[in-house]
């Protein structure tokens, strides 16, 4: 379960002309799949209806190798929490269907795992039956056996979410939509279905990721731990970096936003959770931050359990 605060610089999300998205309220609170699945529901509408709740997050897990060759965050290994997942824009569906008024995002999808023309309805979909509140948070991910299981290298992973987001234009923008890119190839053909607005936010620190952003993102997602030291250097400067990037692209700097997302390390508590979200709202300009719950007590179990753990992370805030 992953949730999320509003720090106090304002609520909203702007959307770039490019992806033609309006501005988007973002106040928070979310679900990751997994276990306690059948307690799931009654989470999912709670956590929406909270007082302080405000949106929705959910991450993209396929699998978890028994013996992997690339560990989570540089580690040998792979949480044991990622062995049970649900697909997040699925989830996000459900959300949809039993909240009004919270922001749904992911954070992050990986792109280059789906069919672009697949994502895009799946994405224009769940924009519809919210009525506008999905943000699209999108990245590469890590695992090779992931890229392995879905059929797609991974050294094509930065090219295939170029592409992906060429779809994504002409999939929500254009009718008819025509594609000719180097692994898929759209026919012009109507699709006249389009979303209220769905705001790209994507990850990555790699030169090219932050190029990409800088020239076709809405905004960005960056990460921190409760150690890090200097949130300026961390999120405020990369910020403004994208932003200055941006107007050399000839965009408004002003469109390039943030969400934040907080991982905490195994052994975190809630004071740990709650103290990092306090710095964010008081040391850097990022109106939004969210919290990776999975090593909190009691978190991983899901459903109601999972819940109070994130409604005593924003009562402390």
């Amino acid at each position: 379960m992953i949730t999320g605060v509003r720090c106090g610089h304002g609520n909203s999300v702007a959307g770039s002309s490019h992806w033609r998205s309006s501005a988007n309220r973002i106040r928070s609170a979310a679900v990751r799949g997994g276990r306690g699945q059948g307690r799931r529901d009654d989470a999912v509408r709670r956590g929406g209806r909270g007082a302080r709740a405000a949106s929705l997050w959910a991450g993209d897990r396929l699998l978890a190798a028994v013996e992997p060759s690339v560990g989570y965050g540089g580690s040998d290994t792979v949480p044991e929490v990622f062995r049970a997942s649900l697909d997040p824009l699925a989830l996000l569906t459900a959300a949809a269907a039993v909240t009004t008024r919270v922001q749904l995002g992911t954070s992050t999808l990986n792109a280059p795992w789906y069919p672009p023309a697949v994502l895009a309805r799946h994405a224009l979909t769940v924009d519809r039956v919210s009525g506008g509140r999905l943000l699209l948070g999108l990245g590469t991910g890590w695992s090779p056996e992931e890229y392995a299981a879905v059929g797609v290298p991974m050294a094509e992973r930065g090219d295939r979410l170029d592409e992906a987001l060429d779809v994504l234009d002409t999939w929500w923008n254009d009718d008819p939509v025509a594609h000719d890119g180097p692994t898929a190839t759209i026919a012009p053909s109507h699709v006249r279905v389009k979303p209220h607005g769905i705001p790209v936010y994507l990850a990555g620190w790699a030169p090219r990721a932050r190029r990409r952003i800088a020239r076709r993102a809405d905004g960005f997602l960056p990460v921190v731990t409760p150690g890090v030291r200097d949130l300026d250097a961390a999120v405020a400067r990369p910020w403004a970096e994208l932003r200055a990037a941006a107007a050399e692209a000839g965009r408004d700097p002003a469109a390039i936003g943030a969400v934040l997302r907080v991982n905490l390390p195994p052994g975190s508590t809630v004071a740990d959770a709650a103290s990092t979200l306090c710095r964010v709202r008081d040391e850097t300009e990022v109106p939004h931050a969210f919290v990776d719950l999975m090593y909190l007590p009691g978190a991983a179990a899901g459903g109601g359990a999972a819940l109070r753990v994130a409604e005593e992370v924003l009562a402390a805030v």
